[in-house]
């Protein structure tokens, strides 16, 4: 049986998410501990840091920035204009671009910034997809590597030392209480929570023809390196009450951009709309952990007031863990061709990351599923 947080709508399955004696979750803990920070404090120590790295005579970049063109990239980016910065911003561009995508990055440039953008080979990266996705279950593998070795690459190649980036998601979603009260993302915080899965770039070598040169960008800088220009890295949402519904309305203000409806699996229409292959990576989670997107939106709602937890837990029930058919209007079959692999491929690669203790199973033992394609989990809560 899949118990769930008394309070949120997460699984104890997630990994990293513990519940306590009182069925509570961590991350709805975390939240709760906000009421106690001394949020000015924190908004003061945040500008004693950006004073320490201003360059005074203009030559350099007081900071880089990573972003996506995401709603919170978005929002980042306005915050650190506001508090005086120039920031150079660094895309790592995604594995497969939608047109909203591209649309919302060049707005991020119109908001008054530099701007540069790392795309890498994208031949080598639909390897690294299959890659992913075969062996540890995650088609986006490549990318969740390179949002955190490109930007650092960066900074030691324009010797900027200071990289801003957004929330720390340990202490969002849930994660060892070390990494949840972290300001800093270095090295260690990339091995152990950055999307690696235990898959390392230097295990590549050899399979599929790669080589060492082929996977410069998703290499993280040596120590002395990073130590000659002195990077270091904070969370913004370490300093300010970081709330993913609010950096969407700021961001839509800007000029980011939202489709029509919610996208699939989700609850929501303002995130995750930069990649055709988000809606893979999402269903890999729910197959692995029996929850999806729909489950991490419910749950900050539900934090924050907006949603009770009876209504969550249907919104997760009927939106959670959808087959993805297709995403922001690209079939699932155009989304596999450049991997060189078939729906019928991708569904026995499904079936073999499938948690069968989470759904249910027909009386031979087999996952049971409806005409779409869709899984039912044992149970959608504590009954």
């Amino acid at each position: 049986m899949i118990k769930y947080c008394t309070r949120c709508v997460m699984p104890h399955t997630k990994p990293d998410l513990h519940l306590d004696e009182d069925g509570v979750c961590n991350a709805c803990r975390s939240y709760e501990n906000r009421a106690t920070v001394d949020w000015d404090a924190r908004s003061k120590a945040l500008s004693a840091i950006l004073d320490r790295y201003r360059c005074e005579d203009g030559s350099h970049w007081d900071c880089i920035v990573p972003v996506s063109g995401g709603k919170d990239s978005t929002f980042q980016v306005l915050q650190v204009l506001s508090l005086g910065m120039n920031p150079l911003c660094v895309t790592a561009t995604t594995c497969d671009l939608t047109p909203i995508g591209r649309k919302n990055i060049e707005n991020i440039k119109k908001l008054g910034v530099d701007h540069v953008e790392m795309s890498p080979n994208p031949n080598v990266r639909a390897k690294l997809n299959r890659i992913g996705l075969t062996q540890v279950g995650d088609i986006s593998w490549p990318e969740h590597v390179g949002i955190f070795t490109i930007p650092v690459r960066a900074a030691v190649q324009y010797n900027v030392p200071l990289i801003i980036w957004g929330e720390n998601s340990q202490n969002e979603y849930g994660g060892p209480a070390a990494a949840a009260e972290s300001n800093c993302l270095n090295r260690r915080w990339l091995e152990e929570f950055g999307g690696l899965l235990g898959l390392r770039v230097s295990d590549l070598i050899g399979i599929d023809g790669l080589e060492a040169r082929h996977l410069i960008p998703y290499v993280y800088p040596n120590d002395e390196e990073l130590a000659r220009v002195g990077v270091t890295g904070l969370f913004l949402g370490y300093y300010l009450p970081w709330d993913g519904l609010a950096n969407a309305v700021i961001a839509q203000a800007y000029g980011f951009s939202t489709p029509p409806n919610v996208t699939l699996g989700s609850m929501v229409n303002y995130e995750n709309l930069d990649n055709h292959q988000v809606a893979i990576h999402e269903y890999f989670k729910y197959l692995k952990f029996g929850f999806g997107r729909a489950s991490d939106h419910a749950s900050l709602h539900i934090r924050r007031g907006r949603l009770n937890r009876k209504m969550g837990m249907d919104i997760v029930k009927r939106l959670d863990g959808l087959f993805p058919w297709e995403y922001l209007g690209k079939p699932l079959h155009e989304t596999l061709e450049p991997l060189g692999m078939t729906v019928d491929e991708f569904v026995a690669i499904c079936d073999k990351f499938t948690n069968k203790r989470v759904f249910v199973l027909d009386d031979k033992g087999r996952l049971l599923k409806d005409g779409h394609g869709n899984l039912t989990k044992i149970n959608y809560d504590n009954v």
